[in-house]
């Protein structure tokens, strides 16, 4: 631990709620005995962040950053690196308090992202493959015009800020023993970490991460790095922790754990099923690690940070029909019939005689590995659950019509 880190105190963050309050959503904590039930958890508590006004947690310390500024400084101006949310978080506060920002952000930074970012006054530039060397980047021009770096999560004034969601949730809720968080660069858990410690020191805080990009779990854990692959999560894809996160982090957590794309998928789509609440990726992680580690939270009462909201509707749209297939509720069969007039419309009958509703119906006649009176025929099925597509199977088999089931679009291409 090195002795030039500041580290953020209690009074830090009573500080910062006393500074930001007003300018800030207080966001809703809300009870979830569904989440409960599935986890197998007393109770479960959701500290909703995707409510801010920029959709994620990162308005809190972004704001009391900006507050901290003198004003020779703010008329200069700052400069941040951000792929989403901290770009947001910044660019809004700076617009309201009327402070030149520039906001540097990897090539690849989905349009979504950039509008939104430049749509609060903030001066965009693209550069850079990854968010590392847009920091670089940033860095560069921070030291040439002068301008104030705003750090993503390595600064005291960020963390500070962070842990007013700390303060608000021990406001509210008297009795918890567990809380997890998501991590990136670890500045959401560090700061929630030191406000719920202070009055709950034996409450057990957990970290999460995506397990394609296990820098903090790493780095803790004295592993070699490890970082991958493109992930769901990407508010939490972050290949270097911070310095003063990382400390904080050693110091006051009880575990970090690591979920996969899968489970962060299955997450997303139970927040949206079973709460009404749209997550992004690292919005979900939180839930992803309550529901793969059911014996670590069997019986004890446990808060989640649902950090963020700001997901591409093209992507929450593909994880949700994801979801259902992999419940199986909406499934793919081919089936073989006879090719005569009526009986398309037969098999039709049949299946919603079972309950099933066809989606789609593909009527395939002219392949050459099919005899010339045979057809199959690929329907994509809505069902209640996997049970039903077994019961819709036999049905369709005792009509004479031999059925099988596909996994997937790229399975039925193939054969």
């Amino acid at each position: 631990m090195s002795a030039d880190l500041v580290f953020p105190t209690a009074d830090d963050i009573r500080a910062a709620a006393g500074r930001i309050r007003g300018q800030v959503v207080r966001t809703p904590l809300v009870s979830s005995p569904r989440l409960a039930a599935m986890s197998g958890a007393n109770s479960v508590h959701l500290k909703l962040e995707n409510q801010q006004f920029t959709g994620s947690f990162k308005d809190r310390g972004a704001l009391n950053k900006l507050l901290s500024l003198t004003p020779e400084e703010s008329k200069r101006g700052v400069i941040a690196m951000s792929a989403g949310n901290h770009a947001q978080g910044v660019a809004h506060h700076a617009q309201r308090l009327g402070i030149p920002a520039t906001i540097v952000m990897p090539k690849a930074t989905p349009f979504t992202k950039v509008e939104r970012t430049a749509g609060f006054g903030a001066k965009v530039v693209l550069e850079g493959d990854t968010i590392d060397a847009a920091a670089v980047y940033a860095r560069e021009v921070a030291a040439k015009e002068n301008l104030v770096f705003v750090h993503p999560y390595d600064d005291p004034l960020i963390v500070a800020g962070q842990g007013t969601i700390g303060l608000e949730i021990l406001e509210e809720l008297p009795a918890f023993d567990s809380l997890i968080a998501p991590i990136g660069g670890g500045g959401l858990i560090s700061g929630i970490a030191i406000a719920v410690k202070e009055k709950k020191p034996d409450v057990q805080i957990f970290g999460v991460e995506a397990d394609l990009y296990p820098s903090m779990h790493h780095a803790v854990k004295q592993l070699p790095p490890d970082n991958r692959g493109q992930t769901i999560a990407d508010g939490i894809a972050v290949k270097s922790p911070g310095r003063l996160t990382q400390a904080i982090i050693q110091r006051h957590t009880a575990d970090l754990l690591l979920v996969t794309e899968d489970q962060l998928e299955n997450a997303v789509h139970i927040l949206v099923e079973r709460q009404g609440l749209v997550a992004e990726g690292a919005g979900g992680a939180s839930l992803a690690a309550l529901l793969i580690d059911p014996w670590r939270f069997k019986g004890r009462d446990v808060v989640i940070i649902v950090s963020g909201g700001n997901i591409d509707s093209r992507l929450l749209a593909q994880v949700l029909m994801r979801g259902l297939i992999r419940d199986g509720r909406v499934v793919t069969l081919r089936i073989e019939i006879s090719d005569q007039p009526g009986v398309l419309g037969h098999l039709a009958r049949l299946i919603g005689s079972t309950g099933g509703n066809i989606i789609e119906i593909y009527h395939q006649r002219m392949f050459f590995d099919l005899p010339v009176k045979r057809a199959d025929v690929d329907a994509v099925i809505e069902t209640r659950n996997a049970a039903h597509v077994d019961e819709i199977i036999s049905a369709l088999e005792s009509g004479g019509f031999p059925t099988r089931r596909l996994s997937s679009r790229s399975e039925e291409q193939s054969q």
